[in-house]
């Protein structure tokens, strides 16, 4: 083969792979990591939205979350708009007893 063809593939194999390490790779992992924060949403959650609302969950449902904005306002937002969980509810222990 012609030395100046194998510089091509060899140079477009280098793009490939440099676009795949600083580009592709971590945008899946950034998708991995916000799917399974929205599978672990809790009612109680405080979360951000995409248009910056701020909220507590009220109400987690398959595509959908209900916020509670304050004052009795309740929003229904889709759920892969919440971009942020701001503070997370902790579940009681099964052996708490209350005093």
């Amino acid at each position: 083969m012609n030395p100046e063809i194998m510089n091509m593939i060899v140079m477009f194999g280098l793009m490939i792979a440099v676009f795949y390490f600083l580009i592709i790779r971590p945008q899946q992992k950034r998708q991995k990591e916000h799917t399974s924060m929205l599978e672990a949403l809790m009612k109680g959650d405080e979360v951000v939205t995409q248009g910056g609302l701020i909220g507590k969950v009220a109400k987690v449902a398959d595509a959908e979350v209900t916020l509670d904005l304050g004052d009795g306002v309740k929003v229904k937002v889709v759920k892969q708009t919440v971009i942020d969980v701001r503070g997370r509810t902790e579940p009681k222990p099964a052996n708490d007893a209350e005093n």
